[in-house]
């Protein structure tokens, strides 16, 4: 996965919250109600997420998946090596 794309959407994602935040800040009335500017910002914040950040979204997930089916491909290696192994050497009875 490069780290970049994760780092990327990461700070977008704030920002999209962050922004709007801000700006619901300015309001005297949201001053007063904070957690109700938070609500809103974070409402806002998803909204603009599922719409401008597929992109970054898509990059991010797919580094990690790519990730994750190389983890998958080493393990079910290292079996299918340890399978030749064992039919390699074939089981012998101990005989006195």
């Amino acid at each position: 996965m490069k780290a970049r794309s994760a780092i990327v959407y990461s700070v977008l994602r704030l920002l999209a919250f962050l922004v709007p935040f801000g700006i619901l800040m300015l309001f005297p009335i949201m001053q007063e109600y904070y957690w109700l500017a938070a609500i809103f910002a974070a409402l806002i914040g998803l909204s603009l997420s599922l719409l401008f950040l597929r992109k970054p979204l898509e990059e991010a997930t797919s580094g990690l998946a790519e990730r994750r089916t190389r983890a998958r491909t080493a393990i079910s290696d290292e079996d299918a090596e340890d399978a030749a192994a064992d039919a390699a050497t074939p089981d012998q009875p101990d005989r006195p």
